[in-house]
């Protein structure tokens, strides 16, 4: 995909890895358009980096609505839906979590990308060309004590997105997902968990390389489908279950 003149949705496009794929993408010329729940960030990073906005909370099917009108309204097309939102809610054994955590957790991390999915794959089957990105976790293919609901909802993703493969590949609509680990992003703060000290997160994945990634993704020729990709710093032990 030539990326000039494309039109890009990325979801959590305000802060982290969001806000270094839409920078990434503005970069190549694309016509970006950023989501988030905090209104004031949204438009003070969308400012920043000359794109446009929609307040959005994707957990809420009548705002991927409200999203994808403004799109197709302004470009009548959308090239690009980078599925980046999600949250940790909280990290803490399953028995000490309440069916509200749960349901968070699950509603940002999984249904809340298949809402989104299930939206734009009918634009772009009516053009018969697009790309769906979804960023996932290590988390779907490891367990840790804690992470058992955030893993499930991103195990949900991989899988999905490998089934959406075989409805779209007719149509011409690429699925990938990216699946990073350890990144520079507020996803540690958020969830309460502990910081790794500046010397380890500066040697994690930054929200540019994350942005410079997607594009690579993008580009690959048309007749190829890159249908995952797993990144980790070197800083990482490898240690499978």
């Amino acid at each position: 995909m030539d990326l000039k003149g494309k039109t890009a949705l990325v979801t959590g496009g305000s802060d982290g890895y969001g806000r270094g794929i839409a920078g990434a993408l503005k970069g190549q010329q694309c016509h970006v358009w950023i989501t988030g729940r905090d209104e004031k960030k949204l438009k003070d990073v969308a400012e920043e980096l000359d794109v446009a906005y929609v307040r959005a909370d994707i957990t809420r099917p009548q705002d991927w609505d409200n999203v994808l009108s403004a799109v197709m309204d302004a470009a009548n097309r959308i090239d690009i839906l980078v599925n980046n939102a999600g949250a940790g809610i909280v990290i803490k054994p399953l028995v000490e979590q309440t069916d509200d955590d749960v349901r968070q957790s699950i509603d940002v991390n999984l249904t809340g990308h298949i809402y989104g999915m299930m939206r734009a794959a009918r634009y772009m089957i009516k053009q018969r060309s697009g790309i769906i990105i979804n960023i996932s976790s290590v988390c779907a293919d490891h367990a840790w004590p804690g992470w058992s609901v955030y893993s499930a909802a991103k195990s949900g993703i991989e899988q999905l997105a490998e089934s959406l493969h075989n409805e779209l590949r007719e149509h011409n609509v690429h699925v990938t997902t990216v699946t990073p680990s350890w990144g520079a992003t507020g996803f540690s703060a958020a969830c309460g968990l502990p910081s790794m000290g500046k010397e380890v997160v500066e040697k994690m994945m930054q929200p540019g390389e994350m942005g410079d990634l997607i594009v690579k993704v993008c580009t690959t020729p048309d007749h190829l489908v890159i249908p995952r990709v797993r990144i980790q710093p070197m800083v990482q032990e490898i240690n499978p279950m």
